[in-house]
């Protein structure tokens, strides 16, 4: 088999099975263990796969740059912003991630509730400017320009200084073993410590995500309270975070 048709062959895999294990698939195809590593680094370095220990996960659709994430899967965004908004109560105090999805959060809320939001996006910032009765704060930092938010040690610091009944968290990747990732280090640190300054952290995360996977892990599942999915509750990747006992709140 050519080195084109071994890659091809891994996709499929990846695309059939949501995993590939370089062991499995060299005894397969009676082929070296190096070899199958060495496709998997070519399919990682062109952004087709994310490889982990053992072999590879699907890569996130969503690392793009913001702009064009604003374009990924818009409806499936607004089905889990209905149900995220859903969530936040009147006088509650809410952490609210950056990125696409969350930005649908905030459009999602309604223009007379009354409740805090802390934030370390100037978009959701913005975006919220016009619900008069919002209170709003923004955690000060270096500005990731990728997502449009704060990161580094100043907006950690910040964020370790409030606290709130809900957190609405954005990540990139959703897998069963791969846990929450996203594709920045210092990004993957915010969201850790915006989740642990409040009492309940839901997941929010459009199909395209679910079973995918990024470079760095934000939580493991056992840290948060659920996950926020308009995927079919019925996606062997949704039933295997169900029977890990993650509580999934459907946005079909």
């Amino acid at each position: 088999m050519l080195a084109a048709e071994r890659r091809d062959h891994l996709l499929e895999l990846l695309a059939r099975e949501g995993k590939v294990v370089a062991k499995d698939v060299a005894t397969r195809l009676g082929i070296s263990e190096d070899s199958v590593r060495r496709d998997l680094r070519d399919l990682a370095a062109e952004g087709r796969c994310q490889r982990v220990y053992g072999g590879a996960l699907p890569v996130s659709p969503a690392v793009v740059d913001y702009a064009a994430r604003q374009t990924v899967a818009p409806d499936g965004k607004r089905k889990v912003a209905a149900v995220a908004a859903g969530l936040v109560r009147p006088g509650a105090a809410l952490i609210l991630d950056g990125g696409t999805t969350a930005l649908a959060v905030a459009r999602a809320l309604p223009q007379d509730l009354a409740c805090t939001v802390i934030t370390h996006s100037p978009t959701i910032a913005s975006a919220l400017l016009d619900h008069p009765r919002a209170d709003l704060f923004l955690l000060g930092g270096r500005v990731f320009k990728h997502s449009a938010v704060t990161c580094g040690a100043a907006a950690v610091e910040a964020a370790q200084n409030v606290s709130a009944d809900l957190c609405l968290l954005g990540v990139t990747g959703v897998h069963p073993e791969a846990g929450l990732t996203t594709a920045d280090a210092e990004e993957a640190a915010m969201k850790r410590a915006l989740a642990a300054r409040a009492a309940d952290t839901y997941v929010l995360a459009s199909s395209e995500k679910i079973g995918t996977a990024s470079r760095f892990r934000v939580l493991p599942w056992e840290k948060v309270s659920g996950l926020i999915t308009d995927a079919d509750p019925h996606d062997a990747v949704v039933e295997q975070l169900k029977a890990l006992g993650v509580e999934i709140l459907a946005a079909g």
